[in-house]
């Protein structure tokens, strides 16, 4: 059940739509590499976020020499299983192309951040819940612990990559309703409002 207004991807035209406004979007070189940075830096930051302890004792405050601190670093990515990893390495493109696109539809449309409250709340929001969906269950476990749930974590089926798979229904939603927002050169964004 959806808000009156909320309009979920559910039709080709819907894909074929958002596929059509990336693409736009990311044939202009500064978006592009916009897009590629932001990428780059979520996926990142969800590997790096996986592991503080060693990235602070090893790669920030360790001893080693340089050439060792980036083998570790890499390290760091093939440490996942195939699967979690392509996950996150998704919600990392789909984090640069939101990236890419609400930065085009602000600086486009001439909306200042005032005018755009609730976009930039769900941008916010969304780049928290992917930032979320990367620890996986760790933070959750933080949380359900203090309430004496953790253990309710282990009887998750796919080990915490749930948290993953909500945060790229997320960002398709957020990429879908800039696309449709960006239709026809109407300034609409994201329907959900927060009072």
């Amino acid at each position: 059940m959806t808000a009156p207004g909320v309009r979920l991807p559910t039709r080709v035209r819907d894909w074929r739509l958002m596929g059509r406004t990336a693409r736009l979007v990311l044939a202009a070189p500064g978006y592009a590499a916009l897009a590629v940075v932001a990428a780059g830096a979520a996926t990142t930051l969800f590997v790096l976020s996986q592991n503080l302890p060693l990235v602070g004792d090893v790669l920030v405050g360790g001893a080693l020499p340089l050439w060792s601190r980036l083998r570790v670093f890499v390290g760091l990515f093939r440490s996942f299983a195939l699967h979690t990893f392509a996950v996150l390495a998704l919600v990392g493109v789909l984090t640069g192309v939101d990236v890419a696109m609400v930065t085009y539809h602000l600086r486009e449309h001439r909306v200042t951040l005032a005018e755009s409250g609730g976009s930039v709340v769900g941008v916010v929001l969304g780049t928290l819940g992917a930032g979320c969906a990367a620890c996986g269950s760790a933070v959750l476990a933080g949380v359900l612990g203090l309430l004496g749930a953790g253990g309710l974590l282990t009887l998750l089926p796919l080990d915490g990559l749930e948290f993953a798979l909500l945060a790229l229904a997320a960002l398709v939603l957020s990429i879908h309703w800039l696309a449709d927002g960006m239709r026809g050169g109407e300034v609409r964004g994201c329907p959900v409002e927060l009072q």
